[in-house]
C-alpha cells in the first residue's frame, strides 16, 4: 500500500514542566479528511504548530509523502507541501494591502522571487488563485474592505497556490454563514477528489458530519480515540472530556420573571433602511438567542442596544425607561454589557500592554467605579480575577497570567468573566462560543443559565445547535428583522 501523506509517530512536546504532547500517533491518507477534536488545552494547537513549522517536536518522527519532515519554519513547511489556514485570519493577512497583493504574499517573500512584478502579471496570477476557490471580488480593493468570509477564502487560495499535499484548516467555519460554509465544504470536496489530505480542527457537528472520514480525539496531549464515519458524537465527546456526558442545562425551568413589564421592550425598531420594523420583549431571567446568517442584522442589533450604532426608527425600553445609550461607556454605567464577536479586538489587550493580565482585563471596564480618584486598588482587582478563574474554570497560572498566552477557549472564558464581575441588567453576547470546545461550551451554558435570573440575556449566534442549546427562546433574523416563519419553526424544534 502507498505511504500515507502524513505520518506522525510518537510526537512529544514539552514547555518547561508542562507536557503539551505525549506520544502522539496520527496518519492521514491522500484524499482523506481527518477531524481533530479535543478540549481547550488538549494539545491540538501544539500539534498543528509542529506540523506547520512554528514549533519543533522534542521527540518522535514526522514523514510527509514517505520522506522525513522536519520543517524549520512555516515557510519551510509550505515549501515542503503543508499549508495551514489558521482560525485567526488577521495573523495571515495584511489588511491594508490589496486582495491581489495578499494572494501573492508568499510568492513575494520566496527566495529568488523577482523584486518587481508588472501590474498585468500580478493581476493575472492573483486572478488564477482567486478562481480556484471561487473568489469573485475586486482584486485591487483593500483586503480590509472584504467580509470576513471572503478574507478567509483569500487565505485558503494563497495556501492552495503551493499545491499542498496536506491542508490544515483550524476552525474554518467559525465565522461563516451556512451558505458560506457550504461553499467551503464544496471546495474541500474538490480537494479531496484531487488527492489532497486534510486535517480539520473543528467541534461543530455539522462540519464533521459533512466532511470527516475519520475523527481523532485528543485529551491531555494524547490521542485517546479514533472513529470512522458515521461518527458516534456522544462517544467522541465522552472520550474528549474523559467522563460521561452530563446534562448541559441545570435541572428545573429557568426563573423567568412574569410579573409586570418586560426587562427589555422593543417597539417598531428599524435597524436599516431596507429592513422591516419589529417588536420584541425579553423578560428578566430569560435567555433569548438571536440567530441567522452572516449579514442578517444580528450584530447590528446588538451594537444598537450597546450604544455603538443607532437605529433608523423605533423605541427601546429597559426596565420601563426609554433606552438610547450615547456610547458603550454609558451602556456599561447603566448595567448593559456586551461581549463582542472578535475577542482579540474587543475584549483582550495586546500582550505587550503592561496591564494585559487576567486581572487587568476583567477590571478595565469598571475602572471609574472600582478605582475612585484614579487610585487602582490591586487587591480588589486581583480578587475579582481569582473569583472569575474559579467560577469559569479558567486554566491558567493565576490572575497575573496573560490571556494572550492562554488557549482560545480560556481566552473566551476570560472575556465572558469580565462581564460577570458586576451584575448586569442586560447582557449581550455576540458569538460567545466561537473557538470554544464542546466541554467548555457546556460549562459556559451552565454558568449563563445559573446567573440569568437577575437580568435579560440576548445571545447572538449563527449556529442553530448552539442557539437551541443555550436559549429559552430562539428568534431567527433575516435582513435586519425577525423572520416570523423561521422563528415559529425553531420554537417547535426547541
Amino acid at each position: 500500500m502507498p505511504s500515507p501523506v502524513l505520518r506522525a509517530a510518537g510526537i512529544g512536546k514539552q514547555f518547561g514542566s508542562s507536557v503539551a504532547l505525549d506520544h502522539v500517533d496520527l496518519s492521514i491518507e491522500a484524499g482523506e479528511v481527518v477531524a481533530l477534536m479535543g478540549a481547550n488545552g488538549a494539545g491540538k494547537s501544539t500539534l498543528v504548530k509542529i506540523l506547520s513549522g512554528v514549533y519543533r517536536a522534542d521527540r518522535g518522527a514526522l514523514t510527509l509523502s514517505g520522506a522525513p519532515f522536519e520543517p524549520a519554519s512555516p515557510h519551510d513547511a509550505l515549501r515542503c507541501g503543508v499549508a495551514t489556514v489558521h482560525q485567526a485570519i488577521a495573523d495571515a493577512v495584511v489588511p491594508t494591502l490589496s486582495v491581489a497583493d495578499n494572494l501573492l504574499l508568499d510568492q513575494f517573500c520566496a527566495a529568488g522571487s523577482p523584486w518587481f512584478l508588472p501590474a498585468r502579471a500580478r493581476r493575472r496570477a492573483a486572478a488564477q488563485r482567486a478562481a480556484r476557490v471561487g473568489l469573485e471580488v475586486d482584486l485591487d480593493a483593500p483586503l480590509a474592505s472584504l467580509p470576513l468570509a471572503a478574507q478567509q477564502r483569500v487565505t485558503i487560495a494563497r495556501a492552495l497556490a503551493a499545491h499542498p499535499a496536506l491542508l490544515i484548516l483550524d476552525e474554518p467555519t467559525a465565522s461563516l454563514s451556512a451558505a458560506e460554509a457550504e461553499r467551503l465544504f464544496e471546495l474541500i470536496d474538490r480537494l479531496r477528489a484531487e488527492g489532497v489530505a486534510t486535517l480539520l480542527v473543528s467541534h461543530r457537528q455539522g462540519d464533521l458530519r459533512r466532511l470527516a472520514d475519520r475523527v481523532a480525539v485528543m485529551r491531555d496531549g494524547r490521542i485517546v480515540g479514533e472513529m470512522r464515519s458515521p461518527i458516534d458524537f456522544d462517544a467522541a465527546l465522552e472520550a474528549m472530556l474523559g467522563r460521561p456526558l452530563r446534562a448541559v442545562r441545570p435541572q428545573g425551568d429557568p426563573k423567568v420573571s412574569h410579573d409586570g413589564s418586560p426587562a427589555l421592550s422593543i417597539r417598531g425598531l428599524r435597524l436599516r433602511t431596507d429592513s422591516a420594523p419589529f417588536d420584541l420583549d425579553v423578560r428578566r431571567g430569560e435567555i433569548v438567542a438571536i440567530t441567522g446568517p452572516v449579514g442578517s442584522g444580528k450584530t447590528r442589533f446588538a451594537r444598537t442596544l450597546f450604544g455603538v450604532s443607532r437605529a433608523m426608527e423605533g423605541t427601546v425600553a429597559l426596565d420601563g425607561m426609554r433606552w438610547q445609550p450615547r456610547s458603550p461607556a454609558a451602556a456599561i454605567r447603566a448595567g448593559v454589557f456586551m461581549l463582542g464577536e472578535d475577542r482579540r479586538r474587543t475584549s483582550l489587550f495586546p500582550d505587550g500592554v503592561p496591564f494585559a493580565t487576567i486581572a487587568g482585563t476583567i477590571g478595565f471596564p469598571f475602572l471609574p467605579r472600582w478605582f475612585a480618584r484614579g487610585f487602582v486598588h490591586e487587591r480588589r482587582e486581583r480578587q475579582a480575577a481569582v473569583d472569575a478563574i474559579e467560577r469559569f474554570g479558567i486554566r491558567c497560572r493565576g490572575p497575573d497570567d496573560r490571556p494572550a498566552r492562554l488557549s482560545g477557549g480560556n481566552q473566551q472564558k476570560v472575556a465572558l468573566a469580565r462581564w460577570h464581575a458586576e451584575p448586569a441588567r442586560l447582557l449581550l453576547l455576540d458569538e460567545p462560543f466561537q473557538g470554544v470546545d464542546a466541554g467548555a461550551r457546556a460549562d459556559i451554558v451552565d454558568l449563563l443559565r445559573r446567573h440569568a435570573h437577575s437580568r435579560a440575556t440576548l445571545v447572538f449566534v449563527g449556529d442553530l445547535e448552539e442557539a437551541l442549546e443555550v436559549a429559552d427562546r430562539v428568534v431567527h433574523f433575516d435582513r435586519g428583522a425577525p423572520d416570523l416563519s423561521s422563528t415559529r419553526k425553531l420554537q417547535s424544534w426547541g
